[in-house]
C-alpha cells in the first residue's frame, strides 16, 4: 500500500512539475501537442502554425508546464531549447516566436506584427511574464526591427531587446545571411546560461554537412528570473499577415541545465515540394527572366517575320492593268504550288516549245486540272502567255480545251480543264496497246476539229489563226 502511495506522489508531482526535458522527431502524434486557432499538424507530421490562412494566429503549446525554477525566490534554471523550421511565403508577411509563457490562452493576443503572442494593449507590460525568440520576416517600424529578415530576442514585447540579420558563422568565423523565407528546412538553438544570465540564440541551415556553429547570433544579458515565472508553458506561436505563409515546425526538443536533446533528422518530415517565392525571390527571378524573355520575344517576332517574308516571297505574284479587263479567272500561286505538289516531275504531263504542263488537283474543290508553266528559256514565252489569257480566256467552244485560269509570278501560270484521256496520238497510232480508232471516228474527229478552226478563224469575237 505504501508502494502504491508512493508511485502515486510520484505520478502527481511528474504531472504539476513536468517532464524536464522532451524531444519531438516530426508531430505524426499530433495528441502530444495543445493546438489552438490556425494550427494544425499535417499527415505527414508537419506542425503547421498558420496552415496559409491570412490575418489568422495559431499556437502550439507542449501539454504540461516545465519548472524552470526551485522556488519563487530561486533563478531560473539554465536550459537549452532546439527545433527545425521552415517557411514558406510568396510575399512580405509575418514570422513566428518560440514563447516561455505562463499560460497557454492567447485569446486576446492580435495576429499580424503580433504574432499572436501580444496586443496593442499589453505589449511591453512587465506582467506579461514572457519570454521569445522571434524569427521575424517583415520590418515594422513600430517595434523598430532592424530588417525584414531577422532573429530577435524578446522580454515581454515584440520591441526586441537584442536582435541579428538571420545567418550563421561558419567555422572560420564569416557571417552567412540566410533567408527566413526560403522554404529550406533551419534549425535553431536558444541557451539560458544560469550563472551568466546570458541568453544565446544560434542558427544554421539543416544540413548533415554543417553541425552547430560554435559562435551565436546572438548573445544577450537577460536575467530571467524577472521574467519566467516558476511553472511556465513552451511552444510557438504565429501569425500570418495578408499573404498566405505557412511556417513550419519538422522538430523540437528541451532539456533543464543540460542540452536539448539530438532532434533525429533522419525522422523528420520533409518541407512541402515547390517553395512559393519570396519578394526578394521574385525580383532575383524578374532581374534574370527578363532579359531572357525579351531576347526570346524579339526572336520569335524576328523569326515570325522572317517565316512570313518568306513565305511571301516564295507565293508572291505580278498583276499588272491589263489583267482587270482580259484576264478570266485567276488562281492563287500557293494553290496551284500544292495541287501539283511543288510541280514535280511524277505530275509532268508534258512540254512543248512554251513551257512545261503538269496534272494536279485544286485543294479546296478537288478539281483536276492541266497547268501549263510557261518557259522563260523561249522569248515567246511571254508573248504567247498574254495571247493565251487574252484571246483563248475567252473562247468558248465544245472542242477547245477552256482555259480555267492563270496566275502570274516569276512564273507564268496556265490552268486548263484537264483531259483524262490523253493526246490524240496514242489513238492514232495504237499506242500502249490501244485499239486503233475505225475510219468512222477518223472522219468524226476531223470535222470535230474543222468546227474548232473555223469557230477559230471566222466566228469567235477576236479572230484566231492558230
Amino acid at each position: 500500500m505504501k508502494l502504491l502511495l508512493f508511485f502515486f506522489f510520484l505520478w502527481l508531482i511528474q504531472q504539476v512539475h513536468g517532464d524536464d526535458k522532451f524531444v519531438y522527431s516530426g508531430f505524426a502524434d499530433s495528441s502530444k501537442l495543445i493546438l489552438d486557432g490556425a494550427a494544425m499538424v499535417t499527415p505527414d507530421g508537419l506542425l503547421d502554425l498558420t496552415n496559409g490562412s491570412a490575418r489568422l494566429k495559431g499556437h502550439a503549446t507542449h501539454p504540461t508546464p516545465l519548472r524552470f525554477r526551485d522556488g519563487v525566490s530561486s533563478p531560473v534554471q539554465s536550459f537549452s531549447i532546439s527545433f527545425v523550421f521552415g517557411i514558406i511565403s510568396p510575399r512580405p508577411s509575418n514570422g513566428f516566436a518560440l514563447f516561455i509563457s505562463p499560460g497557454k490562452n492567447f485569446s486576446d493576443a492580435l495576429p499580424t506584427q503580433y504574432l499572436g503572442l501580444l496586443g496593442d494593449r499589453n505589449d511591453g507590460a512587465e506582467t506579461n511574464r514572457v519570454f521569445a525568440v522571434e524569427l521575424d520576416t517583415i520590418q515594422n517600424s513600430e517595434f523598430q526591427d532592424i530588417d525584414d529578415n531577422h532573429v530577435g530576442v524578446d522580454i515581454n514585447s515584440l520591441r526586441s531587446v537584442r536582435s541579428h540579420p538571420a545567418g550563421y558563422y561558419d567555422g572560420q568565423g564569416v557571417f552567412k545571411n540566410l533567408s527566413l523565407v526560403n522554404g529550406g528546412p533551419m534549425q535553431v538553438w536558444v541557451d539560458h546560461d544560469r550563472a551568466a544570465t546570458r541568453v544565446d540564440v544560434t542558427m544554421a541551415p539543416l544540413s548533415f554537412a554543417i553541425a552547430r556553429p560554435s559562435r551565436p547570433l546572438i548573445s544577450a544579458d537577460c536575467n530571467l528570473s524577472a521574467v519566467i515565472t516558476e511553472l511556465a508553458y513552451v511552444g510557438f506561436s504565429s501569425a500570418a499577415g495578408k499573404a498566405n505563409a505557412r511556417h513550419y515546425v519538422l522538430g523540437w526538443s528541451l532539456a533543464m541545465n543540460g542540452p536539448a536533446p539530438a532532434i533525429d533528422t533522419t525522422k523528420l518530415p520533409k518541407m512541402p515540394v515547390g517553395r512559393v517565392l519570396g519578394s526578394k525571390d521574385w525580383s532575383k527571378v524578374i532581374e534574370i527572366v527578363a532579359p531572357l524573355a525579351t531576347a526570346a520575344f524579339i526572336l520569335t517576332v524576328g523569326g515570325t517575320i522572317l517565316v512570313l517574308a518568306t513565305r511571301y516571297q516564295r507565293y508572291k505574284e505580278l498583276r499588272e492593268d491589263w489583267e482587270v479587263e482580259f484576264g478570266p479567272h485567276r488562281f492563287s500561286y500557293k494553290d496551284l504550288f500544292r495541287a501539283t505538289e511543288g510541280f514535280r516531275n511524277k505530275n509532268l504531263l508534258g512540254s512543248g516549245g512554251f513551257g512545261r504542263v503538269y496534272k494536279g488537283v485544286l485543294p479546296r474543290s478537288s478539281l483536276e486540272v492541266a497547268v501549263k508553266r510557261v518557259s522563260h528559256n523561249s522569248t515567246q514565252g511571254m508573248k504567247e502567255f498574254i495571247t493565251e489569257v487574252v484571246s483563248i480566256g475567252h473562247l468558248q467552244h465544245r472542242n477547245l480545251v477552256p482555259l480555267l485560269g492563270y496566275c502570274r509570278r516569276n512564273d507564268e501560270l496556265l490552268v486548263y480543264e484537264f483531259m483524262p484521256n490523253g493526246g490524240l496520238d496514242k489513238y492514232l497510232f495504237s499506242e500502249d496497246g490501244k485499239p486503233a480508232l475505225s475510219w468512222a471516228q477518223r472522219v468524226g474527229i476531223i470535222k470535230d476539229i474543222a468546227s474548232s478552226l473555223l469557230y477559230l478563224h471566222h466566228e469567235c469575237e477576236k479572230v484566231i489563226v492558230h
